[in-house]
Order: C-alpha cells, then structure tokens, then sequence
C-alpha cells in the first residue's frame, strides 16, 4: 500500500511503513536496505545489473514455457528485464556494494524494480509482484552466484579477450 506525501511516498508493508523517495521504482525492502546498510557508498557495478536483469528475463520466460506465469506478465516482466539490462534505470539500484547476507537486497531491489515496470506495462489494473512473480521459482542464493558468473564471463568477452588481441598485435609489431 502507498499514500504520496511531498517528495516522498508512504510504503507500508509486513514490516510496517517507510518513506521512499515519490519517484522511485523501488519499494519498501530496498529502501529499508538503502537506510540500514549505508557501508561504502558504492554501488553494485552496471554489468552484475545486467546480468541480473538477465536472469530474471530467463526465469520469467522459464515460468512463462511451464505455466506458472501467465503470458502477459511473462511479457511485461521481460520487457521491464530488458530495460533494466538494458542501463535505463541504473539509479534505481541505491544498495550498497557491500551488504549483508547472500545479496537478498540486491535481489529484492532488482525484484522491486522490476515488477514497478512490469505492473506499468501491464496498465496498472493487473499488478506484477516482486516476489511471487518476478521472483517466482528463485532465491538469492542461487540468482546472486549465477550474476556473478555471469558479469564474470561478460567482462572476459567484453574486456579481457579484446585487451589480449591487442597485446598480441602489439607483441608481434
């Protein structure tokens, strides 16, 4: 539930209510995350977003192929994934590079985020949920190390194999 005051919005939930900032397509656990683990002022590096948003595409689409999802919010979900893949909503993700536990509040951001987008999509009449639908089938022990690996193999493409083509080059000049 949220009710709009000034430049901030009232979110309540089971923990009960927090004040995020009105534009955000954030909700409550990300902020709360946002508020109680201020560590480094870092945040999480634009690739581990991507391949994020990544993973939640693929789980979306898996959950679509095996009927757990219906297909608009299979399609609203994916859309919302690929913007975020995509870099158009980086300043959505305020958590700290260094957080507590298994990188469920960078899950739950990119959860939160993501069905903001979807239940945009969707018209605001049918609401995509952070948990029980963009987050359906998965948990952060499992979408946090598969990011990882993935960021990881993304920065050897895209960094380290052309870095080495060019060393080459300029060893055999």
């Amino acid at each position: 539930m949220t009710q709009e005051r000034g430049q901030t919005r009232t979110e309540r939930d089971s923990m009960g209510e927090v004040e995020v900032p009105v534009g955000a397509l954030y909700g409550a656990s990300t902020q709360r995350a946002v508020l109680n683990f201020p560590i480094s002022g870092q945040r999480l590096p634009r690739r581990f977003l991507r391949a994020l948003a990544l993973v939640k595409l693929a789980a979306a689409e898996t959950n679509g192929q095996l009927e757990l999802l219906e297909p608009d919010v299979v399609e609203a979900i994916a859309a919302g994934a690929r913007e975020v893949a995509d870099g158009r909503h980086d300043a959505e993700f305020p958590i700290d590079i260094y957080q507590t536990g298994s990188g469920t509040s960078t899950n739950t951001n990119m959860n939160e985020v993501v069905a903001r987008l979807a239940t945009d999509r969707l018209g605001g009449e049918r609401r995509a949920h952070p948990n029980d639908d963009v987050n359906l089938c998965q948990s952060s022990n499992d979408t946090i190390p598969t990011a990882l690996q993935l960021s990881a193999a993304m920065a050897i493409e895209e960094d380290l194999l052309p870095a080495l083509v060019r060393l080459r080059a300029a060893l055999d000049a």
